[in-house]
């Protein structure tokens, strides 16, 4: 049995863990999408040829527009503004780094074992997780806003 002192502690723990964690979870996320995009706006980003290569139907402004709406995301999250939208424009983004992996597939999957991935293919898979931030950040932060139950 753990001490009365160590249960009150645990408790605040909770709570703390509770009240900032949708929170640190937005501003992380849209830490990631500022620096991102702006990587890809001053032309230093490590993935302008994976994209150029999978979408070369695009003009070639594509990695600043692409840049720009990461940007919008990044700051849309750390400031919460126009947080649904935000969100839309982040799950239209990821859509688009899934659908490269089916365009351009062995740039992704070395060989034909799709288990086996390339730097591009964790690139990808990594995404998941950020799909999955931004649907933890629309459950609670959307939600909670608009008073609805959780």
């Amino acid at each position: 049995m753990m001490p009365n002192w160590f249960q009150k502690i645990d408790r605040i723990f909770i709570y703390e863990m509770h009240r900032w964690a949708i929170p640190a979870l937005r501003v992380a996320l849209g830490l990631v999408f500022l620096w991102f995009g702006t990587l890809k706006i001053f032309g230093l980003s490590p993935v302008a040829d994976l994209i150029n290569a999978t979408y070369s139907f695009f003009p070639n402004g594509f990695m600043i527009f692409l840049g720009v709406w990461e940007i919008l995301i990044g700051l849309g999250l750390i400031f919460k503004i126009f947080l649904r939208a935000t969100l839309a424009l982040l799950w239209l983004q990821m859509l688009g780094t899934l659908v490269a992996s089916i365009l351009s597939p062995s740039l992704f999957f070395d060989g034909r074992n799709i288990l086996k991935l390339t730097l591009y293919g964790e690139f990808v898979v990594k995404n998941l997780v950020l799909i999955a931030a931004g649907l933890v950040i629309g459950g609670y932060e959307v939600k909670s806003k608009d008073g609805i139950d959780r």
